[in-house]
């Protein structure tokens, strides 16, 4: 079967895996262009490794096909895929000098040796290693190892180069630098890199593509101008660089109420009366007199980064966050001011702001004025409320009702934190249990991709009957 459209050099169609009954990618479709360099980008337990192994040959998918430069290759074992992997951990052979390490992999094929000499003396010019055939691999920097592994991936000329987090054991300085010499050799050798990493200064810097893959599925794929500027949602927004992130109106077209103010926008469509969400970058707010500006607050932190001042600013009971290359003084009353044209308005990543579940009274207390409901596999009990048994119930909570089981036991076991965003006021959390999605509300921090036990406060609920039934 051949599939090959444009320029297109791999094709992921309808994707699915799962572990141990756990949804690892999510029927995902995902083109790569030949000679591009693609960032698949997002937090730990996206789904990003995955697809690189689906790529390499290394999985097979439970569903989904996958085609390479337009043929369909599910089954094909990775040595006959015409693919590489550069992995963190390099796997160089420590007995082997620089030279053998890249000529391992011709030698296994049987290429003569001036073929080999000649390659390999031509890939040590491309990743500057030029007099190192000879070094011992031991006496290399972390930053040479690295080279040095990328070139024997790339000598025996694959059309990908798939590389899983390659900067992530470097330090700060040597990882910039090398961001810079990695797009240098995929610009010089003309080969499709698919670079898997959480890191977002990475993505941004190198990518003409960049994926960004949250819980099994792809959020948004665009140039990293287009990710950065243009975020689909609050999740992108947040993941891609710093921003204000706060919950809002769009009261129309073009006009957006957000903590009590009224501002322009260019943005059109969401209707009339709709919560959405708003994202203003802190470079894109301009520190005025508060007389010049419907939006005021007060600052209450400065720190010089550099090449700007991060300045916090408490605004209507909302932290704010504005890069400026002006200072402030903690304590100072400042106006923030925002063109229409860098206010985003987003829908948001969850549609109903209330947690709504059905649920059977499974036994009760007409006396004592308790109940027990059963919550997917569990029964809880709840007080000051009462049902005959056999009643079924909508239940309604607020975000302000779930939290964490600080005691490790909760209402419900293993929810999986499926995001974490800060609004200003608190963080807001949205988690995966087997049924349903759930919004939190919480000042503290959360790890994503965890699972935790979640607690009800049902004195906070409001129970209505089903519809159809009666008491």
């Amino acid at each position: 079967m051949k599939q090959k459209q444009n320029n297109t050099i791999v094709s992921l169609k309808d994707i699915y895996v799962e572990f141990d009954g756990e949804v690892i990618l999510n029927h995902i479709n995902l083109d790569i262009k030949d000679k591009e360099f693609v960032t698949i980008l997002g937090p730990s337990g996206c789904g990003k490794t995955t697809t690189l192994r689906i790529i390499g040959g290394f999985l097979e998918p439970q569903e989904g096909e996958v085609f390479f430069d337009g043929e369909k290759i599910n089954g094909l074992p990775p040595h006959k895929r015409n693919v590489n992997t550069v992995f963190q951990k390099y796997s160089l052979f420590p007995h082997l000098n620089v030279f053998e390490n890249i000529a391992f992999g011709m030698r296994l094929k049987k290429i003569p040796k001036d073929e080999i000499k000649r390659r390999v003396k031509e890939m040590l010019a491309i990743v500057d290693l030029k007099g190192y055939e000879k070094r011992s691999i031991s006496k290399l920097s972390g930053g040479q190892q690295q080279r040095v592994a990328i070139a024997r991936a790339l000598v025996c000329d694959p059309k990908i180069l798939l590389l899983d987090e390659p900067l992530g054991a470097l330090d700060l300085k040597l990882r910039k630098n090398m961001q810079w010499e990695l797009k240098q050799i995929q610009q010089k050798t003309n080969t499709t890199f698919i670079y898997v990493t959480h890191d977002q200064e990475e993505a941004l810097t190198m990518s003409d593509t960049v994926v960004v893959m949250n819980n099994g599925v792809i959020e948004q794929i665009g140039s990293p101008t287009d990710v950065y500027n243009e975020p689909v949602n609050a999740f992108v927004a947040d993941f891609i660089g710093e921003a204000n992130i706060l919950n809002g109106v769009m009261i129309d077209d073009c006009r957006v109420r957000v903590l009590g103010v009224e501002l322009e926008c260019v943005d059109k469509g969401f209707g009339q009366n709709t919560p959405v969400d708003i994202v203003i970058r802190p470079e894109d707010i301009e520190v005025v007199n508060p007389e010049d500006s419907p939006l005021s607050g007060v600052v209450t932190d400065v720190v010089f980064k550099g090449v700007h001042y991060e300045i916090t600013v408490m605004c209507n009971n909302c932290e704010w966050i504005i890069h400026s290359t002006e200072s402030a003084e903690i304590g100072q009353k400042i106006g923030m001011k925002v063109i229409p044209f860098n206010i985003q308005i987003m829908n948001k990543l969850f549609e109903n702001p209330y947690n709504s579940f059905t649920a059977t009274v499974v036994s009760a207390d007409e006396e004592a004025k308790t109940i027990e409901i059963e919550i997917e596999d569990s029964k809880v009990e709840i007080e000051g409320q009462y049902f005959p048994e056999g009643t079924v119930l909508n239940v309604i909570l607020p975000p302000t009702a779930l939290s964490i089981a600080g005691d490790g036991v909760g209402d419900l076991d293993d929810v999986y934190i499926e995001s974490v965003i800060f609004k200003g006021e608190h963080n807001e959390i949205i988690l995966e249990s087997d049924n349903q999605k759930w919004l939190m509300q919480s000042d503290q921090d959360e790890q994503v991709a965890t699972y935790v036990p979640l607690k009800f406060d049902f004195s906070k609920a409001r129970f209505q009957v089903a519809e159809g039934e009666s008491l």
